[in-house]
């Protein structure tokens, strides 16, 4: 830090998950924008239905079984905890089918489109591999800036750069990620 004459060095875990926040925000067309608010929208009220009521969890863990899913439960994403929103995704895609079962005539609106599916899979694909990273290089006990410079060449040539047969949204997604991470980190 002094070497470089740096006065100060924002949390690589904090600014990565600026970078997520910023990309979604950045989504166009504003369809595309609201169809993802709508699909994780759908996510956070399934899980919130789910850690609610010991009937519907006792249901989830009898379809998990027949379906030979492991008895995970859903996670919440919850705002303070970085990669919560990634984390409930991928249970919840975990879990799509035995849900879709458990699902009633009170929950039936819950069950997701397949539009909603395909948007969670998308946002999934693109999130999931930046997981580790948020909390790896945001420690506190440990220093982390020596791997700024590797993580930042990591993610713009392996992780996030684009790959044949990715979405539109996956793509858009990563883009916007690499851009306000590259921007950050210029210097």
């Amino acid at each position: 830090m002094e070497l470089n004459q740096w006065e100060r060095l924002q949390c690589f875990g904090h600014r990565l998950q600026l970078a997520i926040e910023n990309a979604l925000k950045a989504l166009t067309p504003v369809s595309t924008k609201q169809a993802v608010e709508r699909a994780v929208g759908v996510c956070k009220k399934v899980a919130s239905a789910f850690s609610k009521s010991w009937k519907k969890k006792r249901e989830l863990a009898k379809a998990q079984a027949v379906l030979g899913l492991p008895p995970h439960q859903l996670i919440t994403e919850s705002p303070t905890r970085w990669g919560s929103r990634q984390m409930m995704i991928e249970r919840f895609l975990e879990q799509e089918n035995a849900l879709s079962q458990v699902a009633d005539k009170k929950t039936r609106h819950l069950v997701p489109s397949w539009q909603d599916v395909a948007l969670l899979e998308s946002l999934n694909k693109a999130l999931g591999p930046l997981f580790e990273f948020t909390d790896a290089l945001s420690g506190e006990g440990y220093v982390s800036v020596s791997f700024l410079k590797p993580v930042l060449h990591l993610f713009n040539n392996e992780i996030l750069n684009q790959k044949d047969g990715e979405t539109e949204l996956t793509k858009a997604v990563k883009d916007g990620i690499l851009k306000y991470l590259n921007e950050k980190y210029d210097d």
